[in-house]
């Protein structure tokens, strides 16, 4: 199945969105189409592998014939379409004025014609097929209404200020685009690799893993690596929305998309182009639109009988009042009032437009969203819980200690350890592997998740891993210090064991503060030791502590604390993928999370810092909040003034004024999460 992705402009209306995506799947040799609203994206996927460029010529007229003016972009220099509708309000404007000031019907015609001639061509070649009903049909039933009883300015006005509340529309649309999008465009085209004793440019895609990269002052991190040699200051505003440099020297790690702001950076290049935390953080962005909010969800599905009920009512208001009271020409220009004021466009606009505004403001703070129904559910949660390691703390552990039984020194110990540990990408595994130097792994490693490793080497079987791995073996181990451990087992013989110790992160007790000063109850989980779980809990004040936990059983107690609540559960991805998928909604620090961790949550923390669970659970609430706002006040002017006009109370001109001003206070209100910091 061949798949296309087109850019795309001139959509700006969630509504239109759905029609377009609903007559594209129709199309001959077309399997799905879906239109992402965010990124101003078509995204096609065909039956075969055949040249369809003439199916595209006519999704391109169907898109036209929609929503007059979209087309696919062929030239990114072109004309923005809500520049063309100023112009067109400029020039109806004056001639409304013209018209006020002569009383001319010819200058009304041509007054409406400018200002109106795609929307009532839109409104007839959809009747033509068969999709009656739009804010299109509506502002054309009206406006021709209001002709026919010779309320001539009001039509223009009518059809003049709906331009007018597209262009704010197409404008509010672009910049909560420009703002994702400028995420998009991140994405580097050269790396400059050392081969054979010079630079080398080369594609970042066609780089291998290990090779070394040189990044001068004021360039781009193509990759994600570690530094070997030099240091310098990092701009990372781009992925974590850090406004301070930061400073980096040899031995830590770099991602792609970071700016080197002085130095000359010598760095080895760890993942693959298309594997890079900032290729993560481009894919999640772009899927973020496809996965509605149900607010979203609701919206669209009210908008398809919306419009008819309305156009009902509308008939009903024009000709069974005349049977008992009043004249025809009275009652229909009450109806056209009705129309008038029922248009959806805030609601089908400004709903979305928050959405993607929450997401946008949290892309520029290095929170990724991977949809509105997650800020949704984000709103709703009772109870955080964390994973310990690398969440609440840096996950970055090092050596303390080393014991053993008398067989080998402790230099052989950790060797021994590091042979077998190289086989994990768990934190515990890196520090001892790191602390042992270079060392070859064994060719036989088994790993059991929760418990450890076991190697065989030959005869013998090597076993590394917590106590409760040895003591499921049936091995004693000697009585445990304060700290981490890790056991060594040789056969049936305790060789040893190392302590290892991380740090809590500097932000993590501020941040369990912020939770309870909200409300929320926090859990933490973990499956290290009592006492060490123990000893984070306290020091950072948070509710309820359970150690010794295996996966499973921390999907079995974030089962338990959602029987009674929703749950956000934050990990760092190592063995919490199944608790980040089970939780009503899942947090996982990106920067340093696994692949199938940052698969299953539902949003990503790429700063790696426990005081973005705030600012996300801030910024979901704030982004709900601005949603019903535009609900409530959106339908609740509707309806005031649709009283009013019933009971004459309202002419056609409070009325335009009225639908424009709801809705461009719904869209600037929804702004102010596309502006926000």
């Amino acid at each position: 199945m061949k798949r296309d992705v087109l850019p795309v402009e001139g959509i700006t209306c969630t509504n239109c969105a759905a029609k377009i995506e609903k007559s594209v799947t129709g199309e001959d040799g077309v399997a799905a189409c879906q239109i992402d609203f965010a990124t101003s994206r078509m995204i096609i996927e065909w039956d075969d592998s055949k040249d369809h460029t003439k199916t595209l010529r006519t999704i391109e007229a169907t898109m036209g014939r929609i929503e007059p003016g979209a087309h696919f972009v062929k030239d990114e220099a072109e004309v923005p379409m809500s520049g063309r509708l100023l112009w067109r309000f400029g020039v109806a404007f004056a001639l409304l004025l013209v018209g006020l000031y002569t009383d001319s019907l010819f200058v009304y015609a041509i007054a409406y014609v400018v200002a109106g001639y795609d929307v009532v061509y839109a409104a007839i070649r959809n009747v033509w097929h068969r999709e009656w009903f739009d804010e299109k049909f509506l502002m054309t039933i009206a406006t021709i209404g209001a002709i026919a009883i010779a309320e001539y300015p009001e039509a223009v006005a009518v059809m003049l200020f709906y331009q007018l509340g597209e262009y704010f529309q197409a404008r509010a649309v672009h910049a909560s685009r420009r703002s994702i999008q400028s995420l998009l465009n991140m994405k580097p085209t050269i790396a400059r690799v050392f081969e054979d004793g010079r630079e080398v440019e080369r594609r970042p895609e066609e780089v291998a893993v290990g090779s070394i990269i040189i990044v001068r002052a004021g360039e781009q991190i193509p990759m994600d690596g570690r530094v070997l040699r030099g240091s310098s200051s990092l701009d990372t505003a781009s992925l974590t929305g850090e406004s301070l440099p930061r400073p980096i020297g040899p031995e830590e790690d770099v991602l792609a998309g970071m700016v080197n702001l002085d130095g000359r950076l010598e760095v080895r290049v760890e993942r693959p182009a298309t594997e890079s935390s900032l290729q993560k953080m481009i894919a999640l962005v772009e899927q973020a639109s496809m996965n509605k909010a149900r607010t979203e969800q609701m919206i669209t599905r009210l908008a398809k009988v919306y419009t008819p009920v309305v156009v009902v009512l509308a008939a009903v208001v024009a000709f069974v009042p005349p049977l008992f009271v009043g004249n025809l020409e009275e009652w229909v220009y009450r109806a056209l009032i009705f129309l008038v004021i029922s248009c959806p466009c805030a609601l089908v606009i400004s709903i979305p437009l928050g959405y993607f505004g929450g997401i946008g403001a949290g892309s520029r703070r290095g929170i990724l969203v991977k949809g509105g129904e997650y800020l949704d559910v984000l709103a709703e949660v009772d109870t955080v819980v964390f994973d310990k390691t690398g969440t609440l703390t840096t996950g970055r552990f090092e050596v303390t200690d080393v014991v053993t039984n008398g067989e080998l020194t402790t230099d052989e110990l950790l060797q021994l350890a590091a042979r077998v540990e190289m086989a994990s990408t768990h934190p515990l595994a890196k520090a001892i592997v790191e602390h042992a130097g270079p060392v070859a792994p064994f060719s036989m490693i088994q790993e059991e998740p929760g418990y450890g490793l076991m190697a065989i080497d030959g005869e013998n079987r090597i076993y590394v891993g917590s106590a409760r791995y040895v003591q499921k073996l049936g091995y004693p181990t000697p009585a445990e210090t304060s700290g981490t451990i890790v056991h060594i087992v040789k056969n049936d013989r305790w060789l040893g064991r190392i302590e290892l110790r991380d740090q809590v992160k500097p932000d993590a007790q501020e941040t369990i503060q912020a939770l309870k000063r909200y409300g929320y109850q926090t859990v933490m989980l973990t499956g290290d030791r009592q006492e060490v779980a123990a000893a984070v809990g306290s020091a950072i004040g948070i509710d309820e502590v359970r150690s010794e936990l295996l996966p499973h059983q921390k999907v079995a107690e974030v089962e338990r604390l959602a029987a009674t609540g929703k749950v956000a559960f934050v990990g760092d991805g190592l063995n919490d993928a199944a608790a980040l998928a089970r939780a009503d909604v899942g947090l996982v620090m990106g920067g340093v999370g696994s692949d199938a961790a940052v698969t299953a949550a539902d949003l990503v923390l790429m700063n790696d810092a426990p005081r973005d669970v705030v600012a996300a659970i801030e910024l979901s609430k704030r982004t709900r909040r601005i949603v019903w706002q535009n609900i409530t006040f959106a339908f609740g002017m509707k309806a005031l003034f649709l009283l009013l006009g019933l009971f004459g109370l309202a002419s056609m001109w409070e009325a335009v004024f009225a639908d424009v001003g709801v809705a461009l206070l719904a869209i600037g209100n929804a702004a102010r999460l596309i502006h926000s910091k």
